[in-house]
């Protein structure tokens, strides 16, 4: 697996992943200007090519969106394939996501993740972020409180 930046050929993929994982989920139009736009994060998780099948193409198997603005960030949206679920995905964009953050000098990471959501949570905690706030019925479908999360860098390297 590999995370690259997301181009316009990956928006519709995208999109049907975010369909498949968000019950108000944002728009093509939306992903396609966030790919359009050079202040946003927007990277891919691609699964490597069949070598025994040269007509196989890399596939998308997830997304993550974030902003960097001096030494804070803020990830937006993280969802994986259903396919893919479990299989370290969301861990690695969230990783490398975290690391691209660290070589520009985050400090603070921010996050909203639904309460109930526990995979995530679990995911976040194991990064070190931890609740600093919540958000009383942020999502609407379902309606549901959101809580806030912030990972603090633990030495100056962004570690």
């Amino acid at each position: 697996m590999r995370v690259r930046p997301a181009t316009m050929a990956d928006v519709d993929t995208i999109e049907r992943i975010e369909r498949a994982s968000f019950g108000d989920p944002w728009s093509r139009d939306s992903f396609a200007a966030l790919v359009r736009n050079p202040t946003v994060y927007l990277v891919v998780a691609e699964g490597v090519p069949d070598p025994a099948d040269p007509r196989a193409g890399a596939t998308v198997l997830g997304y993550l969106v974030a902003w960097f603005a001096a030494d804070e960030a803020e990830i937006a949206n993280v969802a994986v394939a259903a396919e893919w679920r479990g299989a370290g995905v969301g861990r690695h964009l969230l990783d490398v996501a975290l690391r691209d953050g660290a070589r520009r000098g985050v400090e603070r990471t921010f996050l909203e993740v639904r309460e109930s959501n526990v995979a995530a949570r679990a995911l976040y905690a194991s990064r070190g972020f931890e609740v600093v706030g919540r958000r009383r019925n942020y999502y609407r479908h379902p309606l549901e409180d959101a809580l806030i999360l912030r990972r603090t860098a633990r030495d100056p390297g962004g570690g």
